[in-house]
């Protein structure tokens, strides 16, 4: 792994927001494996408590049910922490469109909660909190850079946007180290497959191990940077150590390499040995045509080398989908 040569004090406590959804599940094993104490906060809107069972049993391990919208508890969770790993947020463009409000009070107010939470504290050394690559909008050059970004496209881009604002913001006026990971499609464990606004790969994944026809949004030409979840957890650790010139900056997280929603889903189909045509919809609103990121900043700054190419972590994820969708056919 990228990340296993790494080590924190055994007393250290990280916060992690989200700790129940994919990312933060993952996060927070990641950390326990490391030795460090974790504490984990969610409302379990979208997370889910099945998420953290391998958790549940550690003396290191700490649970907060409560909502980054209240100021309170996020106060209380950063309370004796050392770093906060921000990943809670509602994710989905295409449900972004639809309620805007919703995503304003919740990724935008509940990440400046945590911000002044951690601000206020006296013992958070670092925030690192998660970006996306939406924020680069209507960019048409690839790779992108960080730096080139475009005309904004959806509601949750504009509170990504924002996040990073306040990143900034808070690093050079209050000197609250904070450091924007600009996450591109990443998949892996854990990542739901029910969800009406889910991920492309765990939809396909869902449909196709039940033998239906995904529907793949506009021509398939659409290209996405795909990147496994271990290459996340990477980034977060190494932004913890990072130098203080990557401190109020965003990095792209990705493995640096494209695939077409068509490449993928033949891929799919031949892990997963069918054969089944899919079918075509119209282009989804807010989405971005291409995307394929310059990771060049993140190796400057971060240290960050990504070992885990789409294939390796695919066929990871793939196994998972065989075993998680597997058990509840047999419920």
């Amino acid at each position: 792994m990228g990340y296993d040569t790494i080590r924190f004090h055994e007393k250290m406590t990280f916060l992690v927001t989200g700790a129940a959804g994919f990312i933060g599940s993952n996060l927070t094993e990641a950390l326990l494996r490391l030795g460090v104490r974790v504490r984990a906060m969610d409302n379990f809107a979208a997370g889910k408590r099945d998420n953290l069972a391998a958790c549940a049993d550690s003396p290191r391990f700490e649970l907060i049910e409560g909502d980054i919208c209240d100021g309170e508890v996020c106060r209380k969770a950063c309370e004796g922490a050392d770093y906060v790993l921000h990943q809670a947020a509602l994710g989905s463009v295409p449900r972004s469109v639809k309620f805007p409000l919703i995503y304003e009070k919740n990724n935008i107010q509940g990440t400046l909660n945590l911000f002044e939470a951690a601000r206020c504290s006296g013992s958070v050394r670092r925030v690192v909190y998660a970006s996306s690559s939406s924020v680069y909008g209507d960019a048409a050059q690839l790779p992108k850079i960080e730096g080139e970004e475009g005309r904004l496209l959806s509601p949750y881009a504009v509170t990504k946007c924002v996040n990073e604002l306040y990143g900034q913001l808070y690093t050079q006026l209050y000197h609250l180290d904070c450091i924007g990971l600009r996450y591109f499609n990443v998949f892996g464990p854990r990542q739901d497959p029910h969800s009406q606004y889910a991920a492309v790969i765990p939809i396909f994944a869902r449909q196709l191990l039940a033998g239906e026809a995904p529907t793949i949004f506009g021509d398939g030409e659409t290209s996405r940077d795909f990147t496994y979840i271990e290459n996340v957890i990477e980034a977060n650790l190494k932004a913890c150590l990072a130098p203080a010139e990557a401190c109020g900056e965003a990095f792209n997280i990705a493995y640096g390499q494209r695939f077409t929603l068509n490449e993928v889903y033949r891929k799919m189909c031949e892990t997963f040995g069918v054969r089944i045509d899919p079918v075509y919809g119209p282009e989804r609103e807010g989405d971005i045509r291409h995307s394929l990121a310059d990771i060049s900043k993140a190796r400057r700054l971060l240290g960050y080398d990504p070992s885990w190419s789409f294939d390796r972590g695919f066929e990871a994820a793939a196994a998972w989908y065989r075993k998680y969708l597997g058990q509840e056919c047999e419920l």
